[in-house]
């Protein structure tokens, strides 16, 4: 068993097709190019050809021998959501991986998508929803491993049921959190139905702690022209090894919790450092947000109907 240089150990990963969303730049990258490090096939859906051409290159050169591909995806489109599922099952090849990593976080005001929700619930849960349903039938055929990312930020605040999409009295913080609940409980419900169901994909969470990452730093597409105060701080006690993770530790949770052989259906990894902001990863505790098997079926039902899919009823 070759062993990875995030310290702990990857099986040989040849001859299986992952998917990371999100791997454009920053966490996403580093397991895109982990995983394809492990002998993978990775596929990156990407919103901006030019990023993603970018990042095939520096996998490449990390990796000369990577196995990797783009494809058109934004995840705030239900439609690009839908033709990316489209294009893969023409392909017809088993996924083995995927990982809900990609994500926007806090427009300083409230925008939606093209389907009209709250850019941050349309875009980290229902379009990661829509993405694992369209890809079902391969995910199944793989006997896959999902990974969704969420955040810290699942440990605070809710999910606004009576206004979901945050239409009275926008709060970017909370409209994030909520997005990253409803990911989470998603992902836990996908493991509760594939047992009972006999699916066979096993479906996990992991969150990266706190690193300099680029979801505060500037992004003019979503109406942030400079870098938040809190990036900022962020940065300098990362580079000064104060509590924090980095970026390259933040990536190792998802990558645990997608490909390592001791991560398990159900589980939830992270940082294992003071206040699992930074360090190893390991198994933690499941925020108590999440352990609802009730607001799991909820959210399930609800994203079902919002993004227009529907995963097997048995």
């Amino acid at each position: 068993m070759p062993r990875s240089s995030s310290g702990f150990p990857l099986p040989d990963l040849s001859g299986r097709r992952a998917v990371v969303t999100g791997a454009s730049d920053g966490i996403g990258l580093g397991i895109a190019t982990r995983l394809a490090a492990a002998g993978a096939e990775v596929l990156l859906p990407v919103r901006n050809p030019a990023k993603g051409r970018a990042a095939i290159e520096r996998i490449q050169q990390a990796v000369p021998d990577a196995n990797v591909a783009l494809h058109p995806l934004d995840l705030s489109s239900l439609d690009s959501v839908a033709a990316l599922g489209r294009t893969l099952l023409a392909e017809d090849r088993p996924i083995h991986f995927l990982v809900n990593n990609a994500g926007v976080m806090t427009p300083p005001d409230r925008q939606t998508t093209a389907d009209g929700f709250e850019l941050q619930f349309g875009t980290n849960h229902l379009g990661h929803v829509a993405l694992t349903a369209h890809l079902l039938p391969l995910l199944r055929a793989g006997r896959a491993r999902v990974t969704s990312q969420i955040s810290v930020s699942a440990n605070s605040n809710a999910i606004n049921w009576h206004d979901l999409n945050w239409e009275n009295s926008y709060k970017g913080s909370a409209a994030y959190s909520q997005s990253k609940i409803a990911l989470g409980l998603f992902g836990l419900e996908l493991d509760r139905r594939s047992r009972s169901g006999g699916w066979g994909i096993t479906s996990n969470l992991s969150h990266p702690g706190v690193a300099p990452t680029s979801l505060l730093a500037a992004r003019p597409e979503i109406g942030r022209a400079k870098d938040t105060l809190g990036v900022k701080v962020i940065r300098t006690l990362s580079a000064r090894g104060i509590l924090l993770g980095t970026v390259e530790t933040a990536q190792l949770p998802a990558l645990y919790a997608a490909a390592s052989p001791d991560a398990r259906g159900g589980g939830f990894y992270g940082p294992s450092g003071p206040g699992h902001l930074g360090g190893p990863p390991a198994e933690q505790k499941l925020y108590s947000r999440l352990r609802s098997t009730d607001e799991a079926r909820r959210i399930w039902t609800v994203s079902e109907e919002l993004a227009k899919v529907s995963f097997p009823t048995a």
